[in-house]
């Protein structure tokens, strides 16, 4: 695991947006995952920024989301189809029958879309690159506390935490959803790499313990030590419940000569 602690969220968006281009940049059929909520939409700006400045084409990228609510109509402006058009996918050059969100309706198994998800991911070669938030309970993707941590694509019930940090995003008298499909854990490990984004001072206590706590399915974040290529991209505020900030910070100094040096390492060291 690589800990990059930055000065605010911009800088946490901008790091974040030159590892996926230099990505692009030497693979153009990269599958990336990517996750909604009000985290990544920083770096999805930028992504479409460096798009229409020509620096990076998304024309042959297939791409797989981690969650969606269950029984959600993908024009529903509220489902993450919907977010993910709105934010990337109608302002660059992708394929949108290349992007695959795990959406279930009211008349689907949600057991057969899951199996079916996890058919698409394997049959596109895997996930090269999943982007992550955390929430405040430590959950990726809607794996919330006590998800197993061998779980694959199926259906969650989201607890009153999530509901209660989401709420913000509906409307008092708008319907909420209670259910979502999501990537389980598993699958979210079987991506080659990893790039979590976490922000503002709301996420500190979950950070620390997805960095520094015990490996544990209370918090399911903290599965990423296990991950051989996981980088963890922190403002200020979103670190400063770390014990280990000062080694974190030296071991990115050494990572920065070495790079200097070798060019961009494959695997991260710092951890």
């Amino acid at each position: 695991m690589e800990v990059v602690i930055l000065k605010n969220s911009d800088q946490v968006a901008q790091y974040a947006a030159e590892l996926v281009g230099t990505l692009l940049k030497s693979r153009s059929d990269a599958v990336l995952g990517f996750a909604t909520g009000s985290t990544p939409l920083a770096l999805y700006q930028r992504l479409v920024a460096d798009y229409q400045a020509g620096k990076i084409s998304f024309k042959t990228v297939t791409s797989f989301n981690l969650d969606e609510y269950l029984g959600v109509a993908p024009d529903n402006p509220q489902s993450y189809r919907s977010y993910m058009n709105r934010e990337l996918f109608d302002q660059v050059d992708i394929d949108k029958q290349n992007t695959f969100v795990p959406a279930c309706r009211d008349n689907e198994n949600p057991h057969d879309v899951g199996l079916g998800y996890e058919q698409q991911m394997r049959g596109a070669g895997g996930v090269d690159l999943q982007v992550l938030g955390i929430g405040a309970n430590g959950h990726i993707g809607f794996n919330e506390p006590s998800s197993s941590l061998r779980s694959r694509t199926r259906v969650k019930t989201l607890t009153r935490q999530t509901l209660q940090d989401n709420s913000r995003l509906f409307a008092r008298d708008e319907f909420q959803p209670k259910l979502a499909m999501t990537m389980g854990i598993a699958s979210i490990m079987d991506a080659r790499k990893i790039l979590l984004l976490a922000t503002g001072a709301g996420k500190a206590g979950a950070v620390a313990d997805m960095i520094e706590g015990p490996l544990t399915a209370m918090c399911p974040a903290s599965i990423l030590q296990m991950h051989e290529h996981a980088t963890i991209l922190l403002d200020e505020q979103a670190a400063s419940g770390l014990q280990n900030r000062d080694y974190y910070d030296w071991a990115n100094v050494q990572n920065e000569s070495l790079q200097d040096r070798f060019g961009l390492l494959a695997d991260p060291i710092g951890s």
